[in-house]
């Protein structure tokens, strides 16, 4: 039961539910352009979210005048109007006074790509593809860091030793740690084509092969290509699974 229907069953007047921002939620309802200008509505921590059919008859001046409003913006093929930290009784208001239904922020999301342009749709994808990730990549970012602290920057006995050269102890810690770096920066193709292919709906767990296979070690390391030999980074027609870096197992020159 919403606070409308409990002010009924209780006998106050809606009135006073309503009457903070009753008068604001009418006028912002007036100046969007309507109830049939709104595709979708929803609200965040401090924002409106508007998906509007057409975005030139929302008058912006009016809208960020009222008592209530903080601001306007677009963003993302959505027209948000900031409320600050009393929006959900904003918005419930509203929906009330509207009659329209609210929806999710991802159903607007998915609206709001009507109102994107191509370029602004390739960037919204690359950044849902990519926002899972961020965790993965700051954490790989910070142990490296602390690794270049103690591993690379001389501290110690007159600015020619390391953290890591008068301790075994952090010799250690460093050793671990890169580890753990390497496996992230290694293997963010993995967690790359399984974005992808979660964002697409497809198979994740083909897209997670399809990363293992990027990072194969039968394929030539990246970070040996530029010393190695054209002709050692082919395979030998005889040995397909010979990888195509490291010691040969036999040399072709060599006699049976």
């Amino acid at each position: 039961m919403n606070k409308f229907e409990d002010a009924r069953s209780t006998g106050q007047k809606e009135v006073n539910i309503m009457g903070k921002y009753q008068e604001d939620a009418k006028l912002l309802l007036e100046y969007v352009g309507g109830k049939e200008n709104i595709a979708a509505v929803s609200h965040c921590v401090s924002r409106m979210r508007f998906v509007l059919n057409d975005p030139a008859k929302a008058d912006v001046a009016k809208i960020e005048a009222l008592k209530s409003a903080k601001g306007t913006f677009t963003q993302a093929g959505q027209f948000q109007v900031i409320i600050g930290n009393t929006v959900s009784d904003f918005y419930n208001d509203f929906i009330a006074v509207s009659g329209i239904d609210g929806v999710s922020k991802d159903a607007v999301k998915s609206a709001a790509k009507q109102n994107q342009n191509a370029l602004q749709k390739v960037m919204s994808v690359l950044a849902e593809i990519f926002a899972p990730l961020i965790p993965a990549i700051i954490t790989g970012g910070l142990i490296l860091g602390f690794r270049n602290c103690i591993d690379s920057i001389y501290f110690f006995n007159n600015g020619t030793q390391t953290l890591c050269d008068i301790s075994q102890f952090w010799s250690g810690v460093d050793s671990f740690l890169w580890l753990i770096g390497e496996a992230i920066f290694h293997m963010l193709p993995v967690c790359i084509c399984w974005s992808v292919t979660k964002k697409m709906g497809t198979t994740q767990s083909l897209g997670i092969v399809l990363g293992l296979t990027l990072v194969s070690g039968q394929l030539l390391n990246a970070y040996a290509v530029a010393s190695t030999a054209a002709a050692d980074s082919i395979r030998c027609a005889s040995c397909p699974r010979l990888p195509a870096f490291g010691p040969p197992r036999h040399s072709r020159t060599t006699p049976p």
